[in-house]
């Protein structure tokens, strides 16, 4: 049976787009904040949700999502929570597909197997841990394949050809190649450099790969679309709902922000 993920992507392909992947962290600013928003990426045209699994220590994030972060900790969000928000989200919404993405402590903290189990049981499709690298997480994600879940790795401009060849044979799902040299929300992307590094990975696995890291406009994110099977957009996303007066608002703003990046995806995509 086809996961989650998946099934989007081959819609999306016969359709002639591509993806939109939304980052947010779980538990910002509140743990009742998280299912609302949700929901909100998704009728603002979000392919994918991606849940940001607060931790104390996010390396490969920039001062954005680390904040994030920090707030969600502060108001008691855990893994745990996390979790129990995805099963929340799975109420009333059975299609869209939900990634985690994260680091490792809170993962072996609740045990890899209980993790995986409970993962599945919210309705989880796929696990992203930066910190995790393929030759290392075999046993891991020998775990996730029995219970369904796809396990997705990232890549860089500075991957090496064996680093691609060992990240290709271990993904499920998709491939995120991350489109700068350094942290979220850190710099913007050169696209002709993401343009050959895309043409590249085509020929390395037959995984659609989606962009993320520095896409921050519609703008960047229709130049992405144009060559990738799918954008990842989260800074901007977490800087909305960090400079919003309320819930409601910051909602209100996220559905708008992400229905305005569908739009010129869709146009980018077409005039490609």
């Amino acid at each position: 049976m086809a996961s989650r993920i998946s099934s989007r992507f081959t819609a999306l392909s016969k359709a002639g787009r591509s993806g939109l992947v939304t980052f947010i962290t779980a538990g910002d600013p509140s743990p009742a904040a998280t299912v609302p928003f949700m929901h909100a990426l998704v009728r603002g045209g979000a392919d994918i949700i991606e849940l940001g699994v607060p931790f104390s220590d996010p390396m490969a994030d920039g001062p954005i999502i680390q904040r994030a972060s920090e707030r969600a900790l502060t108001a008691g969000m855990s893994l745990k929570h996390v979790l129990e928000a995805a099963q929340a989200f799975r109420a009333t919404n059975r299609e869209t597909p939900v990634v985690l993405m994260g680091y490792l402590n809170p993962i072996e903290r609740m045990g890899y197997a209980t993790f995986a189990a409970r993962a599945a049981a919210a309705g989880i499709d796929g696990i992203l841990t930066v910190d995790l690298p393929p030759e290392e997480g075999a046993d891991f994600q020998c775990l996730l394949r029995e219970h369904g879940l796809d396990q997705i790795h990232l890549l860089a401009p500075t991957s090496s050809a064996q680093r691609i060849e060992a990240v290709c044979s271990h993904a499920s799902g998709f491939v995120y190649y991350v489109s700068v040299k350094g942290v979220t929300g850190d710099k913007a992307f050169d696209p002709d450099e993401v343009r050959t590094r895309i043409a590249g990975l085509r020929q390395k696995t037959a995984l659609p790969v989606g962009v993320g890291f520095g896409v921050k406009t519609s703008a960047a994110a229709a130049t992405i679309a144009a060559v990738s099977d799918a954008v990842i957009v989260g800074s901007v996303l977490v800087e909305i709902i960090e400079e919003a007066d309320s819930i409601d608002a910051a909602a209100a703003q996220l559905e708008q922000f992400v229905r305005g990046l569908r739009t010129a995806m869709d146009a980018g995509r077409a005039a490609a």
